[in-house]
């Protein structure tokens, strides 16, 4: 339990970085509340202290002003979802790899680094290069793009990023971790004229699919 309970904590400790950090677009910030307050919940069930029950929002509930039947029902609600989470959690504790090893704890979180070195294509004017994550087998992505704008004299549009454009995919879940394939996939879009020998004004900076590519990740 202290392991467990130590993990958790990491995990608060991080997102609490996030916050403070002042980057996170409004949506995103959010969105990771409630993901805090989700995690001190679930951590105050499985310590045995006093459950909080909370709004939509995630805050906390002033009973001043909140009537004993709202009160009640709140409680139900988020007991019945903490419920949930743990007989969630011990699932995929029980449940085996097909190495036979335990899968990662659900309490985890998990990151993709992405090191971009080069892009070599002959496009011959400046491209958008999106990079994101795939599951195949369900036809959907499972992360944000990762945007890279290179010139048509290839190199980076933003110079000074040259051999420095990285990038983490991250809050990847026990569930992300066990999906049978996972591809890394890059989008190339061609940004210009309707035609490479176009030069008329009205036709510049147009966005056209030019190519895909993906892979395994390591």
């Amino acid at each position: 339990q202290f392991r467990h309970v130590q993990q958790l904590t990491y995990s608060l400790i991080e997102w609490r970085s996030q916050i403070l950090s002042g980057t996170l677009p409004k949506d995103e910030l959010a969105e990771l509340k409630k993901k805090v307050t989700a995690k001190i919940d679930y951590g105050n069930r499985i310590l045995g202290l006093d459950l909080v029950v909370r709004d939509d929002n995630g805050n906390i509930l002033d009973p001043d002003e909140t009537s004993t039947i709202s009160l009640f029902k709140a409680h139900e609600t988020a007991s019945k979802r903490i419920d949930e989470r743990i007989q969630e959690e011990k699932s995929l504790q029980q449940s085996l790899d097909l190495r036979g090893q335990p899968i990662f704890n659900s309490t985890h979180t998990y990151s993709l680094y992405v090191n971009f070195k080069n892009f070599v294509c002959n496009i011959g004017e400046d491209a958008e290069l999106l990079m994101s994550l795939y599951d195949p087998d369900l036809s959907k992505f499972i992360s944000e793009n990762y945007l890279v704008r290179w010139g048509s004299n290839g190199m980076p549009k933003e110079i000074e990023k040259l051999n420095n454009l990285q990038a983490v995919f991250t809050d990847l879940s026990s569930s992300d971790l066990i999906r049978p394939r996972i591809s890394l996939v890059c989008q190339i879009v061609r940004v210009g004229h309707m035609e490479l020998k176009d030069g008329k004004k009205h036709t510049c900076g147009l966005r056209r699919p030019f190519g895909v590519a993906g892979g395994h990740p390591g």
